[in-house]
């Protein structure tokens, strides 16, 4: 019984080069996938989080010369939150470099379109440039010259 032992270990082989290299790149590509699919789903939970607002109007009330309406769309995955409202004037008509003229927030549903009105004495054919920071820290700029 001895030599029949023998002679099985003697005749065994063990997987040829090829084989094995087979095997191997097709575990590589199959955690390859699944470390990209991962990656891809959680990169699409934070780009679809993002804030994403852009002014789409900005009105000067003609009736009265103390206020202006911006409209500002949210384009984003989730509710945006305008903390701040800034002017900077680039003339000196009564108006600090830069005023914080609004410290309420303003909750900006995502898809639709929200005003914000800043009472602002403006003054006509100047150059005024609107700053929004919203609640996670992002910044839309906007200039507009009055009529």
């Amino acid at each position: 019984m001895n030599t029949y032992l023998r002679k099985i270990k003697k005749n065994s082989k063990a997987l040829s080069p090829v084989v094995a290299s087979i095997i191997l790149i097709a575990v590589t590509v199959a955690v390859s996938v699944v470390v990209a699919a991962w990656m891809g789903g959680m990169s699409l939970g934070l780009m679809g989080n993002a804030e994403q607002l852009s002014v789409t109007n900005v009105q000067f009330n003609a009736a009265t010369t103390n206020s202006v309406t911006i409209s500002i769309r949210n384009n984003g995955g989730s509710d945006a939150t305008i903390s701040k409202v800034y002017v900077n004037s680039q003339t000196s008509f009564g108006i600090s470099p830069v005023t914080l003229y609004s410290a309420t927030p303003t909750i900006i549903p995502k898809g639709n379109i929200t005003d914000v009105t800043v009472n602002l004495n403006w003054v006509s054919a100047t150059s005024y440039e609107f700053k929004f920071t919203t609640a996670k820290g992002n910044n839309i700029n906007y200039a507009q010259v009055a009529p």
